[in-house]
């Protein structure tokens, strides 16, 4: 098709490498014409997606930090000077110490939680109300989450909880901008092999049950969550809304394991 984005203009934030969900979602929406934007955090990670961006004829990037107001007050300033207007946001943030993604939830750290749900949950709220008010005709805001928001994984642990908030802000924000034909929903894949995802202790086991056991016996592909991230960035996902989509290979139906597997 090659034009479901053609006009449109978006903000891709936490494309980490070109493994990540991220990058999946920006390739998808570039091939469909999107022109995209890339944040990143830090000269390390500024280096990573310089490239990654020029190669889907990109050169705005800019560095924002969701634990520092003057820092995303200067990205959305940048993106307001550069085009004046958004039309969606890929929000793929997410963090906690990796040292806490094994063992027991209940040993999370008060500053782990703390840090945990700022940057996870709360930037994607801050990064809401910055990129309404460049909505002036409507929009799309998309985040990520993950099924250990609701039913317990291994190692995920506080995570979940994070992820658990997430999903529900997203209802909340739907509310409070579909008036504005803002439309706010999350994609919720299954186990990917990214550079997040193997912060995760046991990913490896958690990666290979849930293709050997999901309905498709597939693990999802970055291709089809950008595809979805299409659907719900163009006008085909005009009436959704506050909706968590899941993209994980039908994982999600099951009460146990296949047969062949236990």
């Amino acid at each position: 098709m090659a034009n479901l984005m053609t006009g449109k203009r978006g903000l891709v934030m936490g494309v980490a490498n070109d493994r990540s969900i991220a990058w999946g979602i920006a390739r998808a929406l570039h091939a469909e014409g999107a022109e995209l934007a890339f944040s990143y955090q830090g000269e390390a990670f500024g280096k990573r997606v310089e490239p990654l961006a020029a190669s889907l004829g990109s050169d705005l990037l800019v560095d924002a930090d969701v634990m520092d107001d003057a820092s995303m007050d200067a990205c959305f300033a940048t993106l307001k000077d550069r085009w004046g207007t958004l039309d969606f946001v890929v929000h793929a943030i997410a963090y906690s110490d990796k040292t806490e993604l094994t063992g027991r939830f209940i040993n999370t750290t008060r500053d782990n939680f703390r840090n945990s749900l700022t940057i996870s949950c709360y930037s994607f709220i801050d990064v809401a109300k910055r990129a309404s008010e460049l909505m002036p005709e409507g929009g799309s805001l998309i985040t990520l989450t993950y099924q250990g928001s609701n039913r317990v994984t291994p190692f995920y642990n506080v995570m979940g909880v994070a992820k658990a908030a997430l999903e529900s802000s997203v209802r909340y924000l739907a509310n409070d901008l579909g008036p504005q034909q803002i439309r706010v929903n999350a994609i919720s894949p299954g186990p990917m092999k990214t550079l997040a995802g193997a912060a995760i202790g046991g990913a490896r086991k958690t990666f290979k049950t849930t293709e050997a056991n999901a309905p498709l016996r597939a693990n999802a592909t970055l291709e089809a969550i950008g595809g979805t991230a299409v659907y719900l960035c163009s006008e085909y996902g005009a009436c959704t809304t506050g909706e968590i989509v899941i993209v994980d290979g039908g994982y999600h139906v099951l009460g146990m394991q296949q047969p062949e597997n236990m």
